[in-house]
């Protein structure tokens, strides 16, 4: 999925709603987004990173 897909199908969504992770058998919210730059002729990369809070 691109970033453009990704907001596309963001804009379908209530703007209230959470947006929660699957990950080690469980739910975690989404706390931040990474920028990985393109490298070797590969394309940018955007990260969710977890909330770690409990």
């Amino acid at each position: 999925m691109t970033v453009a897909q990704l907001l596309e199908a963001l804009t379908q969504m209530p703007p209230d709603a959470v947006v929660p992770m699957e990950g080690d058998g469980g739910l975690s919210l989404v706390a931040m987004l990474e920028l990985v730059q393109p490298q070797g002729g590969a394309p940018a990369e955007v990260l969710l990173l977890p909330s770690m809070a409990k």
